[in-house]
């Protein structure tokens, strides 16, 4: 029985184990782990989101080693992370992210990327240019989900948007709004971090204070903190539009009534297409390498899932060699 090495979470544990090799289905595609990174939503996995338990990871960066298409052998992809049933209603209209069937890779009902060999449908991978590093690609995922704002709302050229949040999320969503032409302002607590979206060309503001109320028609909120979404519904202007990127454990408090009297518009916001994630990376116009904060071997999961949680780091990645 071929063995290789995988991470698991279980009851708030990170450990690493031997499980099987995965088989490869029909359609599928078998990938080797290049590179992987740990985000937010793999802590709040661990912190009892969903109430997980399993093998986590959705950003990765692989090699196929075995595909049904053999133009995909041999090449570096990064992969979409829902499995969608491709029959359903949802699925028929292009929306397979919202498949009432869907699995998701390392979040539900899928084992994720943190293993030595994965496996993922061929249509939801998208070959990686040579002109783009392992550690910008490990990237995309996060950065598809910051451009599924842009698909979101209309948001005219040259607008004040205000970002709330200055962790990883929160400084690619300021580097993809900058790069549209709107006038952001990120607001975070951190002044290193706002130092890497000031080199991007970036405004930025240390929330130390008070933050402005009713200053902003577009806020995003992604502060990753149970306190985020009501700080940025008090940013927003009447019938203004508030973007939520956070995935917190728990249950965050809202004020209805502000939402309301100032009918306000509360967007969720999740995953996007990645065609315009490596587009961004393909035209240097988004800096990512600056994000990360250290690397792991594979082997060493749980030291860097510890490292990822510390106050101030941005991304940690894991290393298949």
């Amino acid at each position: 029985m071929a063995l290789m090495l995988a991470v698991q979470l279980d009851k708030r544990r990170v450990y690493v184990r031997d499980v099987r090799r995965p088989k490869r289905p029909e359609g599928y595609a078998l990938i080797r782990l290049l590179v992987g990174g740990i985000c937010n939503t793999d802590l709040e996995l661990q912190r009892g989101y969903y109430g997980f338990s399993g093998i986590p990871g959705h950003e990765f960066v692989g090699e196929v080693v075995e595909a049904d298409h053999a133009n995909l052998l041999g090449r570096r992809v990064v992969g979409e992370i829902n499995l969608a049933c491709r029959q359903c209603e949802w699925c028929q209209r292009g929306l397979g992210r919202h498949c009432p069937k869907r699995t998701v890779l390392g979040i539900v009902r899928y084992p994720g990327a943190f293993r030595e060999l994965l496996t993922l449908p061929e249509v939801n991978l998208h070959v990686v240019p040579n002109s783009i590093s392992n550690e910008e690609a490990v990237f995309v995922e996060p950065l598809a989900a910051t451009c599924e704002i842009l698909d979101q709302a209309t948001i005219p050229e040259g607008a004040g948007i205000a970002v709330l949040g200055d962790g990883k999320l929160g400084l690619l969503i300021a580097q993809v709004l900058t790069a549209r032409c709107m006038n952001v302002h990120l607001y975070g607590r951190h002044p290193n971090k706002l130092k890497i979206a000031a080199r991007a060309g970036v405004e930025t503001f240390l929330a130390t204070k008070r933050l402005p109320s009713s200053a902003y028609d577009w806020v995003v909120e992604a502060a990753g903190s149970p306190h985020g979404l009501s700080q940025a519904i008090r940013m927003v202007r009447p019938r203004g539009s508030v973007f939520m990127k956070s995935t917190i454990h728990g249950t965050p408090s809202l004020d209805t009534a502000r939402v309301i009297v100032n009918e306000i518009a509360l967007i969720g916001s999740r995953c996007g297409r990645f065609e315009p994630a490596l587009n961004l990376l393909r035209a240097r116009s988004i800096k990512v390498l600056d994000m990360i904060s250290d690397s792991f071997p594979l082997s060493q999961a749980p030291r860097a899932f510890q490292r990822a949680a510390e106050r101030g780091i941005l991304k940690v990645v894991l290393n298949a060699g």
